[in-house]
């Protein structure tokens, strides 16, 4: 019989995003009511989402987290194991040191930004946003994102996702989108259809494959993304940029 790791649980993973993570919400209630089902709907998400949510965390942590418990009055139910049980002693530890640190920085001019430098991606674009409203379609959200210029930017996730983000009308979000999925052609070339921003050129990079480019979009921000070879685009050339709605990635980080 296999055995579960006791000793290499991997907390730094599971609690990088502690402070805006619902998943370690869904953990804490499964221990204080014994069921999933009861966390999902103290939690407001789906039975199916509460599950993606301490599948995620035992991924990331290395270690089961929750362990059925069979039979008794209720019909069984769900227990933390002791895994979920220090993942959440951890998670309790982070959180008041994370409020005393960001309480003693409060009147600086910075504390706004503390919270996006925390986060690492591989991710080249991140813009601060708002949610705008949401679209719901089936298992899918179509998240309408609200750049700072009131500008717009769209990211489809799953229904779940959704949930465990908590995502409502005006919550500051980050919106993070990988240079390679952002298809950057001149705007007098561009017969695209889809999510496009504008902007102009403000660094090209040549390569045999295609060229990497920096542009100031519109909206103030900066964005990275890619030109297939022979694009004509140079240095202050005005540029649209496409992007997948599902190459757009929602995070919280506060």
């Amino acid at each position: 019989m296999k055995k579960s790791a006791p000793a290499a649980l991997f907390f730094g993973s599971a609690l990088s995003h502690e402070p805006a993570d619902k998943r370690i919400e869904i953990l804490r209630l499964i221990g204080e009511s014994g069921s999933i089902s009861q966390a999902a709907r103290n939690a407001g998400v789906s039975y199916k989402a509460a599950w993606q949510a301490i599948d995620i965390l035992s991924n990331l942590s290395g270690g089961v987290l929750v362990k059925r418990a069979v039979g008794g009055a209720g019909g069984g139910g769900a227990l933390l194991t002791d895994a979920g049980h220090r993942l959440l002693a951890v998670a309790g530890q982070l959180a008041e040191s994370r409020r005393q640190v960001l309480a003693g920085a409060a009147a600086g001019p910075y504390t706004s930004t503390l919270s996006h430098i925390g986060l690492r991606t591989s991710m080249r674009n991140q813009f601060p946003c708002w949610v705008e409203r949401l679209e719901s379609k089936g298992q899918t959200v179509r998240v309408i994102l609200r750049l700072p210029d009131h500008s717009l930017l769209v990211s489809r996730i799953t229904k779940a996702s959704a949930e465990l983000l908590g995502l409502k009308k005006d919550l500051a979000v980050l919106a993070l989108c990988k240079a390679t999925a952002v298809v950057v052609t001149s705007q007098t070339a561009s017969r695209a259809v889809g999510q496009q921003l504008s902007g102009q050129a403000q660094r090209v990079s040549r390569g045999a494959t295609g060229d990497e480019v920096s542009l100031l979009l519109d909206a103030g921000l900066q964005l990275v993304g890619f030109a297939a070879p022979g694009n004509g685009i140079r240095t202050k050339t005005r540029v649209s940029a496409l992007i997948d709605e599902s190459a757009v990635v929602i995070a919280l980080t506060a």
